[in-house]
């Protein structure tokens, strides 16, 4: 049991320094972008997101040289009728997947061949900023001396799983990573990214081969900044839950499909995966069942852990609703481990009609 205590104090203390210190983005820190932006943002039949994510886009203020561009990427609803009711927004349409690639790295791609801002401002189509957003994101991203940000967005849960399984994500890398340590850029691996909001200097993006270095890779974001720091430039994550939120699915099958498609990658191997699912199991399961089986030291570690759930809650605004069901959420994120790496060996990997294998 004192081996599960240790264990579990780890992530205790990596989430209360990180609470403490990490960067966050506020709107009241904005000041004005003179320099070119180009705001970017891939769909593949978005036609639900269209009328949230672009008025929102165009509402942005303190921004005095901005394009806006989407790239249809073949959808098959109603998503470029859609587009066009926005003439101020450039819409385009995507080319043929080739070989090779990843369908959201492709659609990226080609949306900075067709941009011109200095700097390249990434946004998915379920994401929802805030008029400061992108003005304070760069004004901290000049501050910082970065070359790359990823504002964190407040994660939107509605659904039983949503609120089960969403808080997980700023949990994972609250209670895992020591960010400001690796705001350094000496290792690569501790990069914290997130590509629904992610802003680059064009200069840097192109200096570490953009999304063409990464076409083959499901974790686009984590790898785009990797990809960054080690061509030396500096960035990462920012707490931006104040100014940018997004709601990722609004289906079951949607959250397991969406989990399901890049799991597999996020622990590096086979044996990186089922290392990480002991931990989880030994720290996220195992106290509560023996909690039950009636040993009373093991409470003790179930409580530290739930601790941690509520310290990435408060910091992040997501949900703290289910905090106390953190097994069942470990159960269900292990199962989903498993599920993805079955489907990836067996080729049966899909994601938005394409494959992922």
């Amino acid at each position: 049991m004192l081996f599960i205590l240790l264990l579990v104090a780890i992530p205790l203390l990596f989430s209360l320094a990180n609470a403490l210190s990490i960067r966050v983005v506020r709107a009241r820190d904005a000041r004005e972008v003179f320099e070119q932006l180009s705001i970017l943002i891939p769909m593949r039949n978005e036609a639900n997101n269209v009328a949230g994510v672009i008025p929102s886009i165009l509402a942005s203020s303190l921004l005095h040289a901005t394009e806006v561009i989407v790239l249809d990427d073949q959808s098959t609803d109603e998503t470029r009728e859609l587009l066009l009711r926005y003439p101020e927004v450039k819409t385009i349409t995507g080319l043929d997947l080739p070989d090779g690639w990843l369908g959201k790295n492709f659609a990226c791609h080609q949306l900075v061949a067709h941009s011109t801002g200095e700097y390249l401002v990434f946004v998915d189509a379920d994401v929802r900023v805030a008029p400061n957003a992108i003005a304070a994101a760069i004004t901290d991203m000049e501050k910082f001396g970065w070359d790359f940000i990823s504002p964190y967005p407040r994660q939107i849960a509605e659904s039983f799983f949503e609120r089960l399984i969403q808080p997980l994500l700023q949990w994972s890398w609250i209670s895992s990573v020591p960010l400001r340590f690796a705001e350094r850029g000496k290792f690569a691996s501790m990069v914290i990214a997130n590509g629904q909001f992610l802003i680059v200097r064009r200069s840097a993006y192109l200096a570490a081969g953009g999304h063409k270095a990464i076409r083959h890779e499901v974790l686009d974001d984590l790898e785009l900044a990797r990809a960054l720091i080690k061509n030396g430039f500096k960035g990462g994550v920012a707490e931006g839950s104040e100014v940018v939120a997004c709601r990722m699915y609004d289906s079951r099958t949607d959250l397991f499909n969406g989990y399901t498609k890049s799991l597999w990658r996020a622990f590096g191997s086979p044996l990186g995966a089922l290392t990480s699912a002991i931990f989880l199991f030994v720290t996220g399961v195992l106290p509560f069942l023996l909690a039950v089986a009636g040993l009373r030291a093991a409470w003790i570690a179930y409580f530290v852990i739930v601790i941690t759930r509520y310290i990435a809650a408060a910091r992040t605004r997501s949900t703290p609703s289910t905090a106390l069901l953190h097994p069942l959420a470990i159960l269900t994120l292990i199962y989903l481990i498993g599920r993805s790496w079955y489907l990836k060996r067996n080729g049966q990997l899909v994601w938005r009609g394409r494959s992922v294998t």
